[in-house]
């Protein structure tokens, strides 16, 4: 048997290796499961700029590649500010953290809530979009199409349910064969002759006023959804290896300049190949066609889309629940949102996002271009606070080389404030008013949220240790409507709480006889405990034991309710439910202590004598 020798100390200026570091992203990792988003706006994001550009006709589309230009050097700055935020925010930089820690918590707030927005709509356009390149390449399914949106939904929300986690070496293949796919599709695009019918726009690309600025504008807001998905790695850089932020950054720049070429590839091969909007085709699928034909080719890359979106719906699933959570943590939602089953799942902030994704669906009837025009506004509100968040933190630390960094962060911070008047502006009466509106108001519930619980805080004091717990004298009310077993249980264990115990038997006007009968068969009883009979007016049971309650000397008062547990869940119809309403009304309007004891109806069981 040979010696296990220690292992070797690590050479100095070395760090210890982290055996869990294994399962950790490399940069290749974390472009598959952090970059879903924003490779998957690949999809509509060059057909929101042609939808608009198509209004001027000819004209119009010729400015294709002018706007996704723009949209790219956009994509361009907003990746260097993001390698700043990795670099000085290493355990994570989300927007709402950033502008917490460094605009104050109102600004935190409006992030967290352009966040919860973004979540929500990114799993109403890729459910839409992927399912828009199904129907593209088969037709006849068109007008299932709502449906199909909700059973994507529905499957990919059963699937977060049940708590399947996706390792980033799962993601890894299907992100790749969509990459070659577009890589494919450009490329054949670019290799391939000029179309057979000649392109009647391209001598009227460069007539600005026949198409008009604020059509430009309109359609650089509409292509600013292909920017979604950009921050996804700088929120999760502790996900990465040694050293994680090197390798955070690495897969920053290959994101942006990865989604740059397919933007601009896709945008060349929409003029060359004169692509215009057609009803229930997609512009990909368009260019696809167009690029490789009707072959096989064509059905992989739309089934490659459907499946990359569908895992970008996916990751809004990840991440929305986890920022509900943290903003549960920091009292600006209830605290439901940051509980966690047996499985590691926070259903309540899944479940709320498949049920605001579903009635966005079902509202824009399935159709993704109603759906991605709302996308960039929530995304550049995001944009601008963390950026702006990032320029003060430099400005206020001012380490070394913090000049240029925050010029890069304010810059970025001014191109996004821009862009997100100009979405706005050009939006507003497309259904932008539905965010405008809404962002404020996500606000403005988290703050009572806030408020709630401050007060509820400082009711119990928290912060402050309380004084020695002394006993006081108690009274044990048990309402009783029968002399059976039911009673004896709940009467045996009033014995047990309380310093005096009281039954209570309410009776109504008109039940004078009921009454008699009870109070027979309790002195036959003689259980040794008081019995007072009430009578409630009006036939309710609250109103006279709550005038009862407000007449005991007793400074803590415990109701008991008791009630009986069915062997069976459907024999729950045949309650009553007496002591549901009883026990509603104490909690309502008394102080008292109300306890439902369950008494288990079942099959006999054996006792020990």
């Amino acid at each position: 048997m040979s010696a296990i020798a220690p292992p070797a100390a690590a050479p100095a200026g070395r760090q210890a290796p982290d055996h869990g570091d294994k399962h950790r992203l490399t940069v290749v990792g974390g472009l598959a499961a952090l970059s879903l988003d924003a490779m998957a706006s690949v999809a509509y994001g060059p057909e929101a700029i042609v939808v608009v550009l198509a209004l001027a006709g000819g004209a119009g589309l010729g400015f294709t590649i002018p706007v996704t230009v723009t949209i790219a050097l956009l994509l361009s700055v907003l990746t260097l500010s993001y390698r700043q935020v990795i670099a000085a925010f290493p355990q994570g930089g989300g927007a709402y953290g950033v502008a917490r820690t460094h605009l104050g918590r109102r600004a935190g707030l409006v992030a967290g809530a352009s966040l919860i927005v973004d979540y929500v709509l990114n799993v109403a356009v890729s459910v839409a979009a992927g399912v828009a390149a199904l129907t593209s390449a088969f037709p006849e399914l068109l007008p299932y199409t709502v449906v199909l949106c909700l059973a994507v939904l529905a499957v990919v929300t059963a699937i977060n349910l049940r708590g399947i986690a996706h390792s980033a070496q799962a993601l890894i293949a299907p992100t790749a064969v969509y990459v070659g796919a577009i890589a494919l599709v450009i490329v054949a695009g670019l290799v391939r002759g000029e179309p057979a019918t000649p392109v009647e726009h391209a001598a009227q690309a460069h007539t600005l006023q026949t198409v008009g600025v604020l059509l430009l504008l309109k359609a650089f807001a509409n292509g600013c959804a292909s920017l979604t998905g950009v921050e996804a790695i700088a929120n999760a850089v502790p996900s990465f290896r040694r050293p994680r932020v090197r390798r955070a950054q690495n897969a920053e720049i290959a994101l942006g300049g990865l989604l740059g070429v397919m933007l601009i590839g896709i945008a060349v091969l929409i003029e060359k190949f004169s692509i215009a909007p057609v009803d229930g085709v997609t512009v990909l699928a368009q260019v696809t066609r167009a690029s490789l034909g009707d072959g096989p080719l064509f059905y992989v890359v739309q089934f490659a889309t459907v499946v990359l979106l569908a895992m970008a719906a996916n990751t809004s699933f990840g991440g929305l629940p986890v920022l509900a959570q943290l903003l549960a943590k920091d009292n600006n939602l209830p605290h439901l949102f940051a509980l966690r089953d047996d499985r590691h799942v926070h259903r309540y902030g899944i479940a709320f996002l498949a049920v605001a994704s579903a009635v966005l669906l079902v509202a824009a009837r399935g159709q993704m271009n109603l759906l991605v025009p709302l996308f960039a506004i929530g995304v550049f509100v995001g944009f601008t606070l963390s950026q702006a968040g990032m320029a003060r933190h430099w400005v206020t630390d001012r380490p070394l080389g913090w000049r240029w960094r925050a010029a890069l962060n304010g810059f970025g911070a001014l191109l996004t404030f821009a862009a997100a008047l100009v979405v706005t502006a050009s939006k507003f009466a497309e259904g932008g008013w539905l965010i405008v509106v809404t962002l404020p108001l996500i606000v403005l519930l988290m703050q009572r949220v806030n408020r709630t619980y401050a007060r509820i805080g400082a009711r119990l004091e928290l912060g402050r240790t309380p004084p020695p717990p002394r006993p006081r004298r108690s009274l044990v009310v048990v309402p009783v409507h029968e002399v059976n077993r039911l009673a004896r249980e709940a009467l045996t264990a009033a014995l047990s709480l309380g310093d005096r115990v009281v039954a209570v038997n309410i009776t109504h006007p008109g039940d004078e006889v009921e009454a008699r009968r009870f109070r027979d068969e309790w002195e036959r009883w003689q259980p040794d405990v008081d019995l007072v009979q009430l009578v409630g007016e009006h036939r309710r049971l609250d109103e006279a034991l709550l005038g009862y309650l407000g007449s005991v000397p007793e400074p803590h008062v415990f109701v008991l309710i008791a009630e009986v547990e069915p062997e069976h869940a459907w024999q729950r119809l045949l309650q009553n439910q007496r002591g549901a309403v009883l026990a509603r009304a104490l909690r309502r309007r008394t102080d008292a202590v109300v306890c439902r004891m369950r008494f288990r109806v079942g099959p006999p069981t054996s006792s020990l004598s």
